[in-house]
């Protein structure tokens, strides 16, 4: 079984902003081989600068062509993957009153099917380092605390995260015997540029870089469910199991407490 406690092969999507900015900087300082991919070139080559060891692969994970391609480079430049950490993704809220797919479709194209793109292309990179290096690989992609437990204005956001989380919890299953693990990454409200969009309270809020700690150490751990931090994602995980009228009643409270506050837009977790 490979850990993050020796060097890895690594793919992480999503590198040059928030969790996995941090994430970026994390494993890099600690000496992984790591596949760097986000949309802006420019970052990316400014954080592999210094690190020989980083290797840049910039792609729109929506763009199922291009993600085939960087797992075809990767191939050739890596021969396989010990690690892949799928994090791309984006935020936008629906406004019920004005019912709009656009906007969903937007939201699913990274958070579920951009993920599904990358898995596609990361796969047999998993399943080549596992033959030929004989090691247990893993993947991991991040979802969030939405996906517990329904939340206002989070039509499109939260059901993508939670549709990622499930499709996720299948594979693993599918995955297993092939000795290959999933884990998934629920962060609560952590700092990014998405959340700094946010109009409304973020309750237990942490930093990129606890979020990265906290994933470090938990893939580590080879976790089934990373979450944190876990004084919200556990209340968050309890509202999840509570009966149907009982949630419908604290989503109603907090519907009520964003109209009171005038909050319109704004990013999750």
């Amino acid at each position: 079984m490979t850990t993050l406690q020796q060097p890895c092969r690594i793919w992480l999507t999503g590198a040059t902003s928030g969790i996995g900015l941090a994430l970026a900087e994390r494993l890099l300082a600690d000496g992984h081989r790591v596949a760097l991919s986000a949309r802006n070139v420019d970052k990316l080559n400014t954080m592999a600068a210094g690190f020989e060891h980083a290797l840049v692969v910039p792609l729109d994970v929506s763009d199922r062509g291009a993600v085939r391609a960087a797992g075809q480079r990767l191939e050739t430049q890596l021969g396989g993957l010990d690690v892949v950490i799928l994090n791309a993704g984006t935020c936008e809220y629906l406004d019920a009153r004005h019912f709009d797919v656009d906007l969903v479709e937007r939201v699913f194209a990274p958070n579920f099917f951009g993920a599904l793109y990358a898995m596609e292309a990361a796969l047999p990179l998993l399943r080549r380092a596992r033959d030929h290096d004989g090691i247990r690989p893993l993947l991991a992609a991040t979802s969030s605390a939405s996906a517990y437990v329904p939340l206002p204005r989070a039509e499109a956001y939260g059901a993508s995260k939670a549709a990622l989380s499930y499709f996720l919890e299948s594979l693993r299953l599918d995955l297993d015997a092939e000795g290959i693990d999933v884990s998934v990454i629920h962060p609560g409200f952590v700092k990014t540029p998405l959340t700094e969009r946010n109009d409304f309270p973020m309750p237990m809020r942490i930093s990129a870089e606890q979020a990265a700690e906290a994933i470090v150490a938990g893939l580590n751990r080879r976790q089934l469910d990373i979450h944190f931090p876990r004084r919200f994602t556990n209340l968050v995980r309890l509202m999840g199991i509570l009966p149907p009228r009982l949630r419908r009643r604290l989503g109603l409270r907090m519907v009520k407490d964003t109209q009171a506050d005038g909050q319109t837009s704004g990013g999750d977790a």
